[in-house]
């Protein structure tokens, strides 16, 4: 891996973290899962009142984590090289019996033998 994309995953995850702290520094606003599971006290988790900059700071971290995930793909992407693609491999046959190997007679027999006898010409008149 490249260090700009080792960087990116650097800042997505201190900017995660950041996110996190801030969200459970505010105030839950009523209902949801906090008014279902008894935690109806406001004082129980987080603070007592939540400001504007609490707010913004949670939509302004989403937008940079969403903002950094496209750059680390746009920027580490390689176009063109794709998937490596191996080729694919040679097929074998199977190791099936070879057809004896026939040599051509010799214009000089062995000496010893008789050479074979021309066959006879059948012409018909």
């Amino acid at each position: 891996m490249g260090t700009i994309f080792t960087l990116f995953m650097v800042l997505i995850i201190i900017a995660c973290v950041l996110l996190i702290i801030i969200i459970m520094a505010q105030n839950p606003k009523g209902g949801g899962l906090s008014g279902t599971f008894g935690g109806s006290s406001a004082a129980s988790f987080g603070v007592q009142r939540t400001n504007e900059f609490m707010d913004k700071a949670t939509w302004t971290l989403a937008g940079f984590i969403c903002l950094l995930i496209f750059l680390s793909v746009a920027m580490t992407a390689n176009p063109g090289s794709g998937a490596p693609v191996a080729p694919p491999p040679a097929k074998q046959l199977p190791n099936a019996p070879q057809a004896p190997v026939q040599t051509p007679p010799t214009a000089n027999p062995a000496p010893g033998t008789a050479a074979p006898a021309p066959a006879p010409s059948t012409t018909t008149p």
